[in-house]
């Protein structure tokens, strides 16, 4: 019986284990809320303030024993983070610019962990592996606090696809490099022909896994099963998978050591789905799967920023002072000749999608560095290298996520804002307000027509609320119509959008036809192909009037 009295003790403590944990969650939760409320009145970075409130609780470990592992960080924290950054990344515009996006993520990352892994070897006299391990996993970006600031101020939203374009695939290219490095260190030998087919294969397989089940959920899920809580599972089911899947991809197969991207596997599900899925969807699915999305995010943002205050020591950072400012010196440095230099190259190579030189100084100080940094450092430990780099590493890495955090993630909105960049979302929030109104408004008139008709309500009272709605809509009119009025830019926005809007309406109606057999296959290409040569001109008009808004725009030969 002497085993049933051990497993009893090992249930308690396993359960005592487990309420502590649950206790620390809520107690974070809790912090995080409490600390959004107080970044609304001051109006002040809300991840800023999350990490300072991590470094004050750091100092109660019997109520915040959490270790934030890179497993934690990596196959938690990040999947969720990076599907819902591609929910609303429109791909038409990601296309366009795929070319800059991919340079700087590519060359840009591969630029940094050369020149900050050489740097370091001769400056600290670390070893090679351990130098260049540090030159990847610091030259990843991460976006989530600017691109706060860029909705919460209405840039333009081409920075916002350069900047988060450029940090979801540069996070793959520090993930790859670092794995290479660390490779090395665990005594494989480095060749650069095995290193490129490595990283071709890793990122192809990530997101051919991504957009095989992207796509799967999109066509089969979203647009056959009409139900929210389904629908809206099985999204988040799609953000871990892709990721699990691409991960242990050999595992799956039978061939042990074959792993793909997981990043760019998420990635790419999160395109498919936000840029397929939502069309396939019900208004009601998709208000239900982007409040989710919405919590989720709030909530995993909260712990990674939190983790990043209770992961940093103060007595290690001061320790190794002189090798955190040489990190921070490099990272700055390092930014400023790819984003001032690649952009140069940009614009010479492809004239038609030059950045502005206003977008580029935000792009410099817009490059955070935040939880792929923090969980890969932490996944540096004395099996690879010995105590004193491990210690060294980690503290470089902290030094350089908590300066971009504090002192570029508190000044980039002054930087906007002097740049001109803000002062459009007062008017795009007026107009939204005005058309939802207008939308609901119809939706109450319709509604009260069909329980007029069905008899539900007297023909009397059916006619006065009809009457009501139609005055509110028609005040709700005028008065978009003249916020339109003065602001020229927002009516030609609008139009562009109504105007996609009823291309996909024609494309739905289409592929109806076809099923429906009306029309033979060759008229329906025939049909198609035109569809496409106009949503194709669309796209064209839209970058000439973003990159060229002028106050005139002929409705009808534009369009």
């Amino acid at each position: 019986m002497d085993w049933l009295l051990i497993a009893a003790e090992a249930g308690e403590e396993g359960t005592s284990d487990l309420i502590h944990q649950e206790v620390a969650l809520v107690l974070l939760l809790a912090i995080a809320a409490g600390v959004a409320v107080i970044a609304r009145r001051l109006q002040f970075p809300f991840t800023v303030l999350l990490v300072v409130a991590g470094f004050l609780v750091a100092g109660l470990p019997e109520l915040f024993d959490i270790t934030a592992s890179p497993d934690l960080i990596l196959a938690l924290l990040v999947p969720p983070l990076l599907f819902e950054a591609t929910l609303h990344l429109p791909w038409r515009k990601l296309k366009v610019d795929a070319f800059p996006v991919l340079l700087t993520a590519i060359a840009g990352t591969g630029f940094g962990t050369l020149v900050i892994g050489s740097v370091v070897h001769y400056a600290l006299d670390l070893t090679w592996p351990a130098s260049f391990a540090f030159g990847a996993l610091i030259s990843a970006t991460d976006p989530v606090a600017v691109i706060a600031f860029f909705k919460s101020l209405g840039t333009p939203k081409r920075l916002s696809i350069l900047v988060e374009g450029e940090s979801l695939f540069n996070d793959a290219v520090a993930v790859v490099a670092f794995g290479l490095a660390i490779s090395v260190a665990g005594g494989e030998k480095f060749s650069l022909v095995g290193a490129a087919s490595d990283f071709i294969i890793v990122s192809a397989g990530g997101l051919a896994v991504g957009l095989v089940l992207g796509y799967v959920v999109s066509e089969i899920i979203l647009a056959q099963v009409d139900d929210p809580l389904i629908e809206t599972a099985t999204t988040l089911a799609l953000a871990y998978g892709s990721f699990l899947l691409a991960e242990e991809f050999g595992a799956v197969i039978g061939q042990d050591g074959l792993h793909f991207s997981g990043i760019l596997a998420v990635v790419a599900a999160g395109l498919m789905v936000g840029n397929l899925g939502f069309k396939n969807t019900s208004p009601t699915t998709r208000l239900t799967l982007e409040n989710f999305w919405q919590l989720l995010t709030f909530i995993v943002n909260s712990m990674v920023f939190l983790l990043i205050g209770l992961a940093t020591t103060f007595s290690d950072l001061a320790d190794e002072l002189p090798a955190v400012l040489l990190g921070v010196v490099l990272v700055l440095a390092v930014r400023f000749v790819v984003t001032y230099g690649l952009s140069g190259a940009i614009g010479f190579l492809q004239p038609s999608r030059k950045i502005p030189r206003k977008y580029q100084h935000v792009m410099y100080w817009g490059g955070l560095r935040g939880a792929i940094s923090l969980a890969l450092a932490l996944t540096v430990t004395e099996d690879l290298f010995d105590a004193e780099t491990v210690t060294r590493l980690q503290a470089m890495t902290f030094g350089v996520v908590l300066f971009t955090l504090l002192i570029q993630g508190t000044t980039i909105t002054s930087l906007i804002k002097r740049l001109g960049l803000a002062g459009r979302a007062d008017g795009e929030t007026a107009q939204q307000t005005h058309q939802a109104r207008i939308h609901m408004a119809r939706a109450g008139q319709s509604e009260i027509a069909k329980l007029g008709g069905e008899g539900v309500l007297v023909d009397d009272m059916a006619d006065a609320l009809i009457k009501t709605y139609g005055r509110d809509i028609q005040d709700f009119s005028t008065e978009l119509r003249s916020h339109l009025t003065s602001n020229t830019e927002l009516e030609v926005a609008m139009l562009l959008q109504a105007r996609r809007d009823g291309l996909f309406a024609e494309k739905s109606a289409l592929t109806d036809i076809v099923r429906s057999g009306l029309v033979d296959s060759q008229v329906a290409e025939h049909l198609s192909v035109e569809l496409n040569n106009r949503m194709a001109a669309l796209d064209l008009i839209e970058e000439r009037w973003e990159s060229d808004p002028t106050p005139h725009f002929d409705r009808e030969q534009n369009l």
